[in-house]
């Protein structure tokens, strides 16, 4: 099997590229210099030379303040550039696998959201990766649309400078008070759980929209609690309400993702909890930390 994985060095790029060199694939992962998502001609370039079985992709314009104050910037990456993907793949022959986000939708539900609820971004990171899911179903032929959440790993997140858990490690380490929101529930995800998933997943001919998460929910909050107390760190932690954390931004409150439609291949995913457990067992003694300047919100998105 030959895939064309897009973002390879990123946090969830390095899980799924072990995750399909221990399956025996041959990987190709360009970095951003020799594939730019935002070039169609790259892009088709590139899936018409290797003309891989499975083109992934993991790129995405994330950092959803920047996202307000960039929208074009925001759908050329999360949109256009996933569309150009999906006419290629459908040229080309090639499966498409795309990550979304939970943030298509509006918070308002209490009961974990399906595939088939209606999606209402808040704002423009939300957005742009519906267009992105819109554009690769309508173009595409055969593909994995993924919609996942609070996505935590080894590798860290280049693009905001750790994740979420070394953050808050880094801060109680550092004797900071830690505000952190308990009134947005979501489902914080590790990436090699995703990443064995996606896998799985991708052995099926069952194409479609698929949500992909731990399972279970809990507030930032709630997570940062337990990151504390398995790691027995004694920090000055309090909670807060959205409204009490300055934002350009909306967020939605609740975004549960069901996987009704993953269990129905028989394709299951750990609590929340066990995977939190298995991460903090399991990290480097030099962790991943986010550079001494950067200001660390409490919210990750």
């Amino acid at each position: 099997m030959k895939i064309l994985l897009i973002g390879g060095k990123g946090q969830l790029g390095t899980d799924l590229r072990r995750r399909f060199f221990e399956a025996g694939a041959e990987v190709f992962s360009p970095d951003h210099a020799a594939l730019d998502i935002c070039s169609e001609a790259q892009i088709e370039q590139a899936v018409e030379g290797l003309r891989p079985d499975f083109v992934v992709n993991t790129s995405a314009f994330h950092k959803v303040e920047e996202c307000e104050k960039q929208p074009l910037r925001s759908f050329e990456v999360n949109a256009t550039g996933p569309h150009a993907l999906a006419k290629a793949c459908a040229k080309y022959r090639s499966t498409l696998v795309h990550f979304s986000t939970d943030y298509v939708f509006d918070g308002k539900k209490r009961t974990p959201y399906q595939e088939t609820d209606l999606a209402q971004p808040l704002n423009v990171y939300g957005a742009s990766k519906l267009a992105g899911e819109n554009l690769i179903a309508a173009s595409a032929e055969a593909y994995f649309l993924v919609r996942t959440s609070g996505l935590y790993g080894h590798a860290g997140s280049s693009g905001k400078g750790g994740n979420f858990i070394e953050n808050m490690l880094k801060k109680a380490a550092a004797g900071a008070q830690i505000t952190v929101v308990d009134d947005q529930v979501l489902t914080p995800t590790a990436t090699a759980d995703l990443a064995l998933a996606v896998w799985r997943l991708m052995e099926t001919p069952n194409y479609g929209l698929y949500h992909i998460t731990c399972e279970g929910s809990c507030s930032w909050y709630r997570f940062t609690q337990d990151i504390f107390a398995l790691e027995k760190v004694a920090a000055e932690l309090r909670p807060a309400a959205t409204s009490d954390v300055p934002s350009a931004v909306q967020r939605p409150a609740y975004s549960a993702l069901s996987k009704d439609h993953l269990r129905g291949l028989g394709i299951a995913m750990p609590a929340w909890q066990e995977s939190l457990e298995r991460y903090l067992k399991t990290r480097p003694a030099a962790g991943l930390r986010a550079p001494a300047h950067l200001e660390i919100s409490p919210v990750l998105q």
